[in-house]
């Protein structure tokens, strides 16, 4: 039979495909049509058929049934339900809508950082929330994107490294509490707070709230070392580290322990932040330093008054942090309105991104998102992280 063009030909092929499969309607599914059904499912990060990929595994045919397992990228709880949807209108499509199929999605296999084992054996991914000045809400961006990617089915964990000046328990609601201790293997370790799904240690936990830190550099840097290494994380896929403002001392001793995957700046539009966050971003990408930045954060891009949401006010400027990635060459990861209630969440130890179908949360959702995009991307196209190494 001769075709007069591809089309038609796929057409047909198709067709006769489907009348195969119709005859054989009521016995077990072969390996071979479903692996044919699945061809036309994409893993969504690699943009090939799961097939090509030879992602599908551990298939399981009974009468009217089909099981197998499917390796993604991103196993995060939503990326779960749509492959597991696809995979079942792929098959329920091309062999029969009374197949049941059951696919079970699992995470691909990820190559460690061999640096970063020793330290932290059960963390996927190391991201630092920084800012080059206080006061642009840096420590809120962190708050709400390790909730949101709890949200998402993640096991998050947040290490509070603003020795200075600690938030988190404020933040998290969790200021009277006290870290307890964690036999492991007959050694003690810490054992973090936990609220809202996410890990968390800060310096605030062991000291009183009317009390200043007076520390000098290396007596601070030794507290981050023994946050990381002296206490129990478990299995993380992302642990956050809220920075403080600057560039300094914590900065270098975080890069000479643990191998950073990525880091998020936070800047507002006004102009002396940009300039200070543009420090922060340069201080990243220093040779001998060389972390991944996945992105600018510009916080209260604009003012929205809560009795008129669609309206939108630039009192610190217009897209400063837009101008700004785009003059760095990095990604610009969200736009956070500057809203009363982000304040009064924040000090009332509900992160806003807990709340329901509003601007401020839908923005940190979208937040969640791209740092989640952006990460994936920069594990995929970039060589693990070193140790910073210097004298």
């Amino acid at each position: 039979m001769t075709f007069r063009n591809k089309d038609a030909e796929l057409f047909a092929r198709k067709c006769l495909f489907l009348l195969r499969i119709n005859l054989n309607k009521g016995m077990i599914p072969s390996k071979v049509q479903v692996l044919e059904a699945l061809s036309s499912v994409q893993e969504p990060d690699l943009k090939k058929s799961i097939v090509e990929l030879d992602l599908i595994g551990d298939f399981v045919f009974s009468e009217n049934m089909v099981a197998f397992s499917v390796k993604v990228h991103n196993p995060a709880m939503h990326n779960r339900k749509k492959m597991e949807e696809a995979c079942e209108f792929a098959v329920q499509r091309f062999i029969s809508k009374d197949i049941i199929v059951k696919a079970d999605v699992i995470a691909l296999p990820q190559e460690r950082n061999t640096e970063q084992r020793k330290v932290l054996p059960g963390v996927k991914n190391i991201i630092a929330v920084s800012s080059g000045k206080g006061g642009v809400g840096k420590s809120t961006v962190t708050s709400n994107l390790a909730v949101g990617l709890a949200q998402q089915g993640y096991s998050v964990g947040l290490i509070d490294a603003d020795i200075y000046g600690p938030s988190m328990p404020l933040m998290f609601d969790v200021m009277d509490e006290k870290p307890t201790t964690i036999d492991v293997e007959g050694k003690n370790y810490i054992k973090p707070i936990e609220n809202y799904g996410v890990k968390m240690l800060s310096i605030g936990f062991f000291a009183d709230a009317n009390q200043a830190i007076v520390w000098r550099g290396p007596m601070a840097s030794k507290a981050l070392r023994q946050m990381f290494i002296d206490t129990y994380w478990g299995s993380l896929d992302y642990l956050l580290i809220d920075l403080p403002p600057g560039t300094g001392d914590i900065h270098l001793s975080l890069v000479q322990t643990v191998p950073v995957t990525g880091a998020v700046v936070v800047t507002t539009p006004q102009g002396i932040a940009l300039a200070d966050a543009k420090k922060g971003v340069g201080m990243f990408k220093l040779e001998n330093i060389n972390v991944p930045v996945l992105g600018i954060v510009e916080n209260m891009a604009y003012f929205t008054p809560s009795e008129l949401p669609e309206n939108k006010y630039f009192i610190f400027g217009k897209e400063g942090g837009v101008k700004l990635a785009e003059q760095l060459g990095v990604s610009l990861l969200g736009q956070i309105p500057l809203v009363q209630s982000i304040c009064e969440s924040g000090e009332a130890g509900r992160p806003a991104i807990l709340q329901e179908t509003t601007p401020q949360a839908e923005a940190f959702k979208n937040l969640v998102k791209a740092v989640e995009k952006a990460t994936e991307i920069r594990n995929k196209t970039m060589e693990p992280t070193k140790l910073v190494k210097m004298s």
